[in-house]
């Protein structure tokens, strides 16, 4: 089954220097810009990290220093990939955790603010785990019926999702989702919009940090303050937001919590 596409959805995977959002480097990049026509057209480029390839990482992705002693830097490549995903919305195998906040870090590394807040986010595995709770091997072999023999190559792991996302709109179109308590969720259906708001609609930054509670208010995702709305923290604890500047958070968390900030702030000089 073909995707109903409004907008170019552009399938993406990243391999990387380790599996920290803040410290750690794209070092390889593929996507799959899948047209509203059907057309796909395929960008991937090994990425200079300029910092070295922990070698446990390089055993689990193949790619050692010397494979890219030579390749661009992501700084030299960032505007080309900015251009090819303008007006595109985002899928991938589970990319809300880690690719998206990675890419966008790397992007405001460079100075290029890749706002991904209108853009429609899809993320293949969380439909998977819905309904099947898997791996991208796993889902490969259920829905496509075939060994994912080129595991943990950007571009294969890429490839491989776009077949998975078909196969599951195909196979899921018109059934509802429930989560463990129940609740229904929604219908899975042919249609980007259904299916961002299905997996990636109650997050506020990239790294999940921060999250929209029930009544689509801001709330922390972690530590002490977890569920607390995050205006509650920071009128009871003004040196918290702070603490979090200074702290090993993403940039765009950062700026999230401050753009919640300054809105409650302009809201009570009113």
């Amino acid at each position: 089954m073909k995707l109903k596409l409004k907008n170019p959805l552009t399938f993406f995977d990243l391999e990387t220097t380790g599996t920290s959002v803040v410290k750690d480097r794209i070092i390889e990049i593929s996507v799959v810009k899948v047209m509203p026509n059907g057309e796909t057209i395929v960008k991937t480029n090994k990425i200079n990290p300029t910092v070295p390839i922990p070698a446990e990482t390089s055993v689990i992705h193949g790619i050692y220093d010397e494979d890219v002693k030579d390749a661009p830097t992501f700084k030299s490549v960032a505007k080309s990939f900015a251009q090819f995903l303008e007006g595109s919305d985002l899928a991938g195998f589970n990319i809300l955790k880690f690719d998206v906040p990675l890419l966008v870090e790397e992007f405001l590394r460079v100075g290029i603010d890749f706002d991904v807040s209108k853009r429609k986010l899809i993320d293949a595995q969380k439909i998977f785990h819905m309904m099947e709770k898997r791996t991208l091997s796993a889902a490969y072999k259920f829905y496509c019926g075939k060994e994912l023999t080129d595991a943990h190559s950007a571009e294969a792991d890429t490839k491989a999702t776009l077949a998975v996302l078909e196969a599951q709109v195909e196979k899921y179109d018109g059934q509802e989702v429930v989560d463990n308590l129940g609740n229904k969720l929604g219908v899975i259906e042919n249609n980007m919009e259904t299916l961002h708001q299905l997996t990636s609609t109650n997050m506020v930054d990239l790294a999940g940090r921060i999250v929209l509670n029930n009544d689509g208010v801001p709330c922390f995702n972690f530590g002490k303050h977890r569920n607390r709305p995050v205006t509650d923290v920071l009128k009871a604890e003004p040196n918290y937001y702070e603490w979090m500047m200074r702290g090993d958070f993403p940039q765009d968390t950062k700026r999230r919590l401050t753009e919640i900030k300054l809105k409650a702030f302009s809201s009570l000089n009113r």
